[in-house]
């Protein structure tokens, strides 16, 4: 985050917490403390152990693997890409020179 800001209050697994933020990261903070309570509610609910730092740790590591498969996912698409324009690239040049001839 930027620096201190406005407080805004966030509900995480039926606790409450204040966390600073800009006026611009609010939406931002808002929907990713939703997200947080929503996989921490689903941690519990699958976990045999209703311990918070179990579910705190689970819901983190769920998370955590989502988005470095999302990563993985860009970067393969993004390599994709970057090949179908190389390809483009090469047809256009043996097309370009023998048509300013």
């Amino acid at each position: 985050m930027n620096g201190p800001g406005e407080p805004v209050t966030v509900h995480i697994l039926d606790r409450e917490f204040h966390v600073a933020c800009t006026p611009d990261e609010r939406a931002g903070l808002l929907a990713a403390a939703r997200y947080l309570d929503e996989k921490m509610r689903e941690m519990r609910n699958n976990a045999r152990t209703a311990g918070l730092d179990r579910i705190a740790i689970l819901a983190a590591l769920n998370i955590c693997h989502e988005l470095l498969d999302e990563r993985a996912r860009e970067s393969s698409e993004s390599r994709q890409m970057a090949e179908k324009l190389q390809a483009i690239n090469l047809k256009l040049e043996r097309v370009l020179p023998a048509s300013l001839q």
